[in-house]
């Protein structure tokens, strides 16, 4: 049981008959040629002989040592102690892989209902974590898809967010930027609100944008289907429109042509002069292309009647100037506001503060499936627990036979290794399963090796961990007490 280097035995074939001590004998010759050391007592001639050496006692003496005979034929290795050690700590624990999965077979039942917690948990950390990971890069792709180039003017001060509308951006302010400051490529002025719109019998609540020529160039989106209106559209105050693909879908079902088409928009009649290309959600989750835009001349005198705006988006040249030109443009307005009653921010300070918002939602959908795996190994514990109370009379017949406590100790931490690894085994294949189905209902699903690999190293130090409570109970049986359990 131990692979002991040395074996003992005494008067082997005692009360034998002659066909079982021969394989008695036949099994402690394999034992000796396979490099252990076998000293045998007997009184039998027939036994002697097996042995290389022989030496006889007579009282208590030594009357014959015919010496150490040298092996027949074959030559074994030998192994330093430390090899050896090695070896026999490999074969301990292959035996007790073997024994720890015998034992969870005669239990399957019982082996089933631990494992469906290791397995959930698993594949909630998997789970969880990619769907985490997809938010993320979904919301990063879709700032990105902005331009890391923008600079976004806003009104009321950093980090104060008043109800309603802040009245302190006008026009003129995008003109001062526009004639003063260096490094501009294109300014966009944008007064935005929600207004009816209406064609034939069909009506919707849209978004509706005022802004400038260079919206299409600032935003890096093109036209596809006609074309966008002009400086000249924006200082005639023309009532013209370009339309969004999913007001192209709403409001021509059918396929008819939208260009040229008059549509109200609150109840003034606009031409629809283009389709802009799809765009999909806003990071914020708007549909962008669920929207109309028109001059921002016309939106402030037809449809707001107010003077001032909700935004000024500016495009800079050299983006290695962009803090430079950010704080240009605030000592501008300071100078022309006389207070700080705006802010400015660029795209790659929403970048991050998106990326620190997703990060800690990913670490909070993690900690919320770490918390089910950790439910997992306590049923564990549990259960081995329960297994020690069981198998009482059979530790004590192994430690009876010469099991040392580092042999149950090694039996037990196996059995609920074995079952943490299974369990996380097939906890990652389901974690994967469920979130690709998951992207199949339009869910974004990103995997990556990191949240697997943590999950299965979880799961199996899981298993070391709360598994080592129960075997530690069993390996400080008393044998004698653990031998009268029934």
């Amino acid at each position: 049981m131990n692979d002991p280097p040395i074996i003992l035995a005494d008067e082997p074939t005692g009360a034998l008959d002659s066909k079982s001590s021969e394989d008695v004998m036949a099994l402690l010759k394999d034992l000796n040629e396979k490099g252990r050391t076998v000293i045998v007592i007997t009184h039998e001639e027939e036994v002697a002989q097996y042995a290389k050496r022989q030496i006889r006692l007579e009282d208590g003496k030594i009357i014959f040592d015919n010496g150490a005979k040298k092996a027949a034929t074959t030559q074994h290795k030998t192994f330093s102690g430390h090899e050896r050690d090695d070896i026999n700590l490999a074969m301990e624990t292959i035996e007790s892989v073997k024994m720890a999965l015998r034992s969870l077979k005669a239990n399957i039942f019982r082996t089933a209902l631990t494992l469906l917690g290791i397995i959930i948990g698993v594949a909630a950390v998997i789970t969880m974590l990619a769907i985490g990971e997809g938010s993320k890069q979904n919301v990063l792709e879709q700032i990105s898809s902005m331009g890391t180039n923008l600079l976004n003017i806003r009104p009321g001060a950093a980090g104060i967010r008043p109800s309603g509308d802040i009245a302190t951006l006008v026009p003129d302010d995008a003109k001062a930027i526009e004639n003063n400051i260096d490094n501009i490529a294109y300014i966009v002025p944008t007064r935005s609100g929600n207004k009816t719109l209406r064609l034939g019998n069909i009506d919707d609540s849209v978004t509706v944008e005022g802004v400038s020529e260079g919206f299409p160039l600032a935003r890096d989106w093109v036209v596809d289907k006609g074309t966008f209106f002009t400086k000249q559209d924006v200082n005639a105050y023309a009532t013209v429109a370009v339309i969004g693909s999913t007001i192209a879908e709403t409001f021509f079902p059918y396929g008819d042509d939208p260009i040229g088409a008059f549509i109200l928009v609150g109840n003034i009649p606009f031409e629809i002069i283009g389709i802009m290309e799809e765009k999909g959600a806003a990071p914020w989750g708007r549909d962008q292309d669920e929207t109309v835009w028109i001059p921002y001349t016309t939106s402030l005198v037809r449809l707001f009647g107010s003077n001032y705006l909700n935004s000024i988006t500016v495009k800079i040249n050299d983006i290695n100037k962009i803090d430079q030109t950010e704080q240009d443009i605030t000592e501008l307005l300071i100078a022309r506001h006389q207070s700080e009653d705006f802010s400015v921010r660029s795209t790659t300070s929403f970048l991050e503060m998106a990326t620190e918002t997703q990060n800690t939602l990913t670490i909070l959908l993690g900690a919320v499936a770490a918390i089910s795996l950790l439910v997992g190994g306590i049923g564990v514990m549990n259960i081995m627990l329960v297994s020690v109370v069981e198998r009482t009379r059979e530790i004590g017949i192994r430690m009876a036979t010469g099991a040392r406590r580092r042999d149950i100790l090694l039996q037990f931490n196996t059995e609920a290794a074995v079952v943490c690894t299974i369990g996380g085994l097939i906890g990652v294949l389901l974690g994967f399963g469920t979130g690709t189905l998951l992207s199949f209902f339009d869910i974004n699903i990103s995997f990556t090796p990191g949240p697997a690999i943590l999950a299965f190293s979880c799961a199996v130090g899981t298993g070391l961990l709360f598994g080592y409570l129960p075997a530690r109970k069993a390996a400080h049986l008393n044998p004698v007490v653990a031998l009268s359990s029934e």
